[in-house]
């Protein structure tokens, strides 16, 4: 089956324009033996974007990236770029360049001449300028004598970024670039890689199974599964308005509650969730039969005690019994057992407004409709939900 990318609006078939100046797959399919990786994929990637291909371990996103930089050859299918085909070019004729996780720095070299090889041995001119304005850029000018093994890990993937920008490709690959690091310093080097690719104004592709480097980093997040793109779009669209549990798992969590269809108009969808009723905008319904998997976002619920006047327009679902609390400073997290037996996560912000409820404790829940959405049923409520940070 092919498949081509979706928007969080109707799926849109990329336009054949043979002039386009991004990145374009068409039909790429790539099998090892009887195993698919990537599976008849159709993508356009803008030129000068900021491109995530998001999924979890073995859903073909790295297999994606090694054929668009001539590391493996396509079983079938076709990558232009820039208008060129590229499908069966040399990797070293390819206008890109890949940085990896490994950041494979020569040791014996400095940061200077590591950042100036490529350009050495291509024999361009005035290669001590171009050096000196690309660790600049990445704000490492003033260690430019040291080798590799004096600077951290951010500085040292900040020097394989630098090597790779300085050749001026058309398309920058990036490899789990900031698996290596520690947390704190791999939320910087998000921001710290989002602001370099607004100053070079390059492309960008990024892959990761890191849901949050995608968010924070990327204009465009593909979301692959078993070799598919299962939603593309903003990171606030897939977030706010997923097409597929497994993207409204796989992004963020989400609560999934059985639901029956009861009626369609053409804004808003109504559902009986348990008994209850509830309401999903329209755009935001994606089920096609008569029942359905209510989402809603754990920090779109509200908790209170029973009788409470609840800050949401929606309906209030009775009779939940706090299970779980975890305080994680900025909030707390409850896990609620429904009357139906489901136990439901509430995300609440610790702002002082309203008190801590604790284990055993008896609640009411409620959510604005147009935070809801609505899935398939066919669908596995669980898929996306245990990610492979391996």
């Amino acid at each position: 089956m092919s498949q081509v990318a979706e928007t969080s609006g109707a799926p849109a078939a990329p336009a054949p324009d043979a002039s386009y100046d991004g990145l374009r797959l068409r039909n790429l399919t790539k099998s090892f033996g009887a195993f698919t990786a990537v599976d008849d994929l159709d993508l356009d990637v803008p030129r000068g974007s900021f491109f995530a291909l998001l999924g979890p371990s073995g859903c073909g996103k790295t297999t994606t990236l090694r054929m668009v930089a001539g590391l493996e050859t396509p079983t079938s299918g076709s990558i232009t770029l820039a208008g060129q085909d590229i499908t069966y070019a040399k990797p070293y004729k390819r206008p890109v360049n890949t940085v990896f996780q490994s950041y494979a720095l020569f040791p014996h070299l400095d940061i200077h001449e590591n950042v100036a090889f490529g350009l050495k041995r291509r024999k361009a001119k005035e290669v001590d300028a171009q050096v000196k304005e690309m660790l600049d850029l990445v704000e490492l000018g003033v260690q430019a004598r040291k080798r590799p093994t004096q600077l951290s890990g951010g500085q040292q993937q900040r020097v394989a970024l630098a090597r790779a920008l300085i050749n001026k490709p058309e398309v920058l690959l990036l490899d789990e670039p900031l698996g290596a690091l520690d947390l704190k310093l791999r939320r910087s080097m998000q921001i710290e890689l989002k602001r370099i690719q607004v100053d070079v104004g390059l492309t960008f592709i990024h892959v990761t199974h890191d849901q949050e480097e995608a968010m924070t980093m990327a204009d465009t997040v593909a979301v692959m599964n078993q070799g598919v793109i299962e939603q593309m779009g903003s990171p606030a669209d897939l977030y706010e308005n997923p097409r597929s549990t497994f993207v409204a798992n796989f992004l963020g969590q989400s609560n999934l509650i059985e639901g029956r269809i009861t009626n369609r108009a053409a804004d808003l969808v109504t559902v009986d969730m348990q008994g209850i009723g509830v309401s999903i905008p329209a755009d935001r319904a994606h089920a096609d039969g008569d029942m359905g998997w209510v989402g809603i976002r754990p920090e779109k619920v509200l908790i209170g005690e029973p009788g409470a006047t609840l800050d949401a327009p929606g309906n209030t679902i009775p009779g939940g019994v706090i299970s779980d609390v975890s305080f994680v400073g900025v909030s707390t997290q409850y896990l609620v057992r429904m009357p139906w037996g489901q136990e439901i996560q509430v995300f609440a912000q610790n702002t002082g407004r309203t008190r801590l409820f604790a284990q055993g404790e008896s609640v009411e829940l409620s959510w604005r409709p147009e935070y809801a959405f609505l899935l398939d049923h066919a669908q596995d409520a669980t898929a996306g939900a245990q990610k492979d940070d391996a």
